[in-house]
């Protein structure tokens, strides 16, 4: 029997310890971790297949299992009732920063302005006694928040808001570049190798939304390079995020990967946050903006959705 037979049948469930050791320095442990499994035992190696495949690793040394025992317990992924923040066996994950009154995003452009045009006491002598509303107005630079670019925002002749089709925004296969322990601040195409991005979502984790609502977001944030910009053209990457304040350096103007992938037709999603709750790949990304003619950047709420797994 496959590793992926045991883990989508039967009604017993491998609890375990593990340490894995990776072959370029480093590792993980995990202590009482739990995998359904299809039949009354399974043994070290395809448990350390389903840890490997499970979570996405890479460069993975030796895989060791610890004080396995096999228990007999409900599957999740067949007969559990979905936990808080999932529906349907599904968890979806908020990627996106909360839009407040007066927030800045980047240095230079407006925050916006929320308020009311419509309060709930001014609307109570329009309508029936007891029944009153709230209709509020904003005043948003397009670039607030977590925001997604079009070709148009780059290119007069490229694709605006409106003209983005859904198959290229919502529910798209996904994985994450994690570097959030790199030392230094460019991402460069050798560190996206290991990946399949092809027809995918690339969301790169920098860990540099720990910096969110401070001055230190917007000073010295990591970005793509160049030659991992033309890599993702290259590979027909769907889309392109990043969890800090702009995908390319600012140091100077110029701006080679908005210019390469926006030129490929792939949308970019800034400012992403929470990315450090997600898989490294395996799940579903979304991020879709207001369908607003001759404009080629608006916020979004991105999130992730993520396939209840077998593991606990």
């Amino acid at each position: 029997m496959t590793a992926e037979e045991h883990l989508t049948a039967g009604g017993h469930r491998a609890q375990f310890d593990f340490e894995v050791d990776f072959s370029n320095g480093g590792g993980i442990q995990g202590q009482g971790f739990r995998l359904d499994i299809a039949g009354d035992d399974i043994s070290d190696e395809e448990l350390a297949a389903c840890i490997i495949r499970d979570m996405r690793l890479l460069m993975v040394g030796e895989v060791r299992i610890l004080h396995k025992q096999i228990i007999r317990e409900a599957h999740k992924r067949s007969g559990a009732t979905p936990q808080a923040g999932q529906a349907g066996g599904r968890t979806r994950i908020d990627l996106s920063h909360v839009v407040k009154d007066r927030m800045v995003t980047y240095p230079g452009l407006p925050a916006p302005a929320i308020c009311d045009f419509l309060s709930r006491e001014q609307s109570r002598a329009r309508y029936a006694p007891g029944t009153e509303f709230q209709i509020g107005m904003i005043e948003l630079c397009a670039n607030t928040g977590t925001y997604l670019d079009s070709p148009f925002h780059r290119y007069p002749d490229g694709t605006d808001l409106a003209g983005l089709p859904l198959e290229r925004l919502a529910e798209l296969d996904a994985v994450v570049v994690d570097v959030s322990g790199q030392a230094g601040r460019p991402v460069d195409r050798g560190q996206l190798l290991p990946y399949d991005v092809g027809a995918k979502a690339v969301l790169v984790r920098t860990g540099w939304d720990r910096h969110w609502g401070t001055d230190a977001y917007f000073r010295g944030h990591p970005f793509l390079t160049a030659a991992a910009a033309e890599h993702l053209a290259a590979e027909g990457a769907a889309l392109a995020g990043i969890d800090s304040l702009n995908i390319d350096d600012t140091s100077s103007g110029e701006r080679p990967v908005h210019s390469t992938l926006l030129a490929a037709g792939i949308p970019i999603c800034e400012h992403l946050t929470n990315l450090a709750a997600l898989p490294a790949g395996g799940f579903r990304f979304s991020a879709v903006p207001v369908k607003i003619r001759g404009m080629g950047t608006f916020p979004v709420r991105a999130y992730a959705t993520i396939q209840a797994g077998g593991h606990g």
